[in-house]
Order: structure tokens, then sequence, then C-alpha cells
């Protein structure tokens, strides 16, 4: 970052919101560094209640007030572009990265571009496809679908796709074994309905993760998708 004719350099940003829950999952340390060499600032928020931080992991409820103030800091940074502020939700993330690309979507601060990678579109299903995950959606959401339904309607990605208005990249593996592929299609196929700017790309065979070199792939194609008008 340098001065030129007393004009400081503007670089995009790319707003990493990690998934899982408390200590399970966590900011992968080594995806920030591949992130950073493609020339952008890499912020990722630490939700509260996780790695020494106090309040309570909501799973998207009041955590995701911690996406927005990250999203607010960044614009005001004079180093930071804030026409290219774009949000990468990973897993669990894409709740919190759609909710701060809808409370941010129109005017100045509007949100770039948003990335969905092996994204959670709807939490009442994930309640039903993941067996291992219901007894601590039940404690953090504070019941089942059936008994609390309007906690799992508010998280749910799907819920709020009716208001994004930024451009919108779709990555999952056809073989995801934590959130399922149909969360990514449905995403897609509900958006693409309604008109928005959105672009799917499928990983045939691969996991939650991906392999190595197909990551790699990923993490190119990603950032080629943001560069682009």
């Amino acid at each position: 970052m340098h001065d030129t004719d007393n004009t400081q350099e503007q670089w995009p940003v790319l707003i990493y919101c990690r998934g899982g829950l408390g200590s399970y999952g966590g900011v992968n340390t080594v995806w920030l560094e591949q992130f950073v060499h493609k020339g952008y600032i890499v912020f990722a928020p630490s939700y509260r209640g996780n790695e020494g931080g106090e309040g309570r992991d909501e799973y998207g409820g009041r955590d995701a007030e911690d996406v927005h103030a990250a999203y607010r800091l960044m614009q005001r940074l004079p180093f930071v572009d804030p026409t290219r502020t774009s949000l990468m939700g990973f897993s669990r993330g894409a709740i919190n990265a759609v909710h701060t690309a809808t409370a941010y979507n129109e005017g100045p601060d509007k949100v770039h571009k948003l990335v969905l990678w092996s994204g959670v579109a709807d939490v009442e299903r994930t309640y039903h496809e993941r067996t291992d995950l219901r007894r601590t959606l039940k404690r953090v959401l504070g019941g089942s679908p059936r008994a609390v339904p309007e906690a799992y309607l508010a998280r749910s990605p799907l819920s709020k796709a009716n208001k994004l208005s930024c451009p919108v990249l779709i990555m999952h593996g056809t073989s995801d074994t934590q959130v399922n592929y149909s969360h990514g299609t449905r995403m897609y196929h509900w958006l693409k309905r309604r008109g928005a700017d959105v672009t799917f790309h499928a990983y045939g065979g691969q996991d939650h993760h991906f392999h190595e070199k197909i990551h790699e792939s990923a993490v190119n194609n990603m950032f080629d998708w943001l560069a682009a008008p």
C-alpha cells in the first residue's frame, strides 16, 4: 500500500464468514493466506462467544451483527475501496453473509458481490438432514423447527434471498455430506427464477471441503468472478 501524489491506494475487500459453531469449524488461516495473495484485504470476523469473545454464538442470530460491524468498519478505512467490498460465506457462514448482503443492498454502502461456498440455504432442512446437529440446533435456537419455526426461518438464506441485489456466486460440491448439494441448487434456482444475477459452480464428486487441487481451482475461479466487471 502506498501513496501516489498524496492519494492513497484503495484495495478490494473480502469479508470471510467462517462456518461451524463455537469451537467447531473456525476461521481457516490457510484460506486467509490464499485469499490475501489474490490482492485483497481479507477480514474474517470471529462471531461472539468464540475465541474468547463475550456473548453467545446464535448460529446467525444476534451474532449476525458481528459481520455487519465488520462490514461497516471496512467501509470506513481510507485504504479500502468501498465500492468493492464483497462477502464470502462458507457453510453456516452463508447465513451471516446473506444477512449482511441484504442489510447493505442499496446506496453507496452496497455490498459489491456475494459468494456462498458450500453454504446452508435452509436451516430447517439442515435440522432434518443432520441428525448429529439436532441437539445443538435445539439448544442454540430454542427448540425444534416445529417448536420455534420463526427461529429457523429467520436464519435461512432462502427466506431473505428476495432482498439480495448484488451478484451472487454459489459454489457447491455434488457429494457434500455436511451441507447437502440441494442447498446450493435450491438457492440458485430460487434466485434465477427472480431474475437475479447468479452464477453456479458445481464441483463434481467434492465433499464439504474440496480436495487440494480442486480447492485451488475453486479459489482461482472465485477471485476471477469477484474481479470481473
